[in-house]
């Protein structure tokens, strides 16, 4: 089991940046892939960043590639999301999950955070 916590959500305006954060424990995070969903209100779930075990490999969303940043610390067992240049549809709760298994779809990941709300006004 791995548990995480996310932290660092908030309001903001539209060309702010914000870092989030997600601390994991349990099992060794270090031996997850770990990324971040977001979930707008009336919206599904959609994948947003991914990081390999190693941190050696990063995945993105076409829609937030150039201006979000995925990056960890496994001495720390955290994950860090750097938002840029955050845009109103950015808007959404952003979930912090773990997994063993290749993949981009919610259903890939086991483990999820509880999330963090994200709110960009114009």
């Amino acid at each position: 089991q791995v548990q995480l916590v996310e932290s660092g959500g908030g309001l903001v305006q539209a060309g702010d940046s914000l870092r989030l954060s997600c601390a994991a424990s349990g099992r060794t995070a270090s031996d997850y892939a770990m990324g971040w969903f977001r979930q707008a209100p009336g919206k599904e779930r959609e994948f947003v960043a991914r990081i390999s075990w190693s941190g050696t490999e990063t995945w993105y969303a076409d829609s937030v590639k150039g201006r979000f940043t995925i990056s960890r610390d496994n001495a720390k067992n955290t994950v860090f999301l750097q938002m840029n240049s955050l845009k109103p549809w950015d808007t959404a709760v952003y979930y912090c999950v773990a997994t063993q298994r290749w993949g981009f779809q919610y259903n890939d990941y086991a483990y999820w955070g509880q999330g963090t709300q994200v709110t960009v006004s114009s």
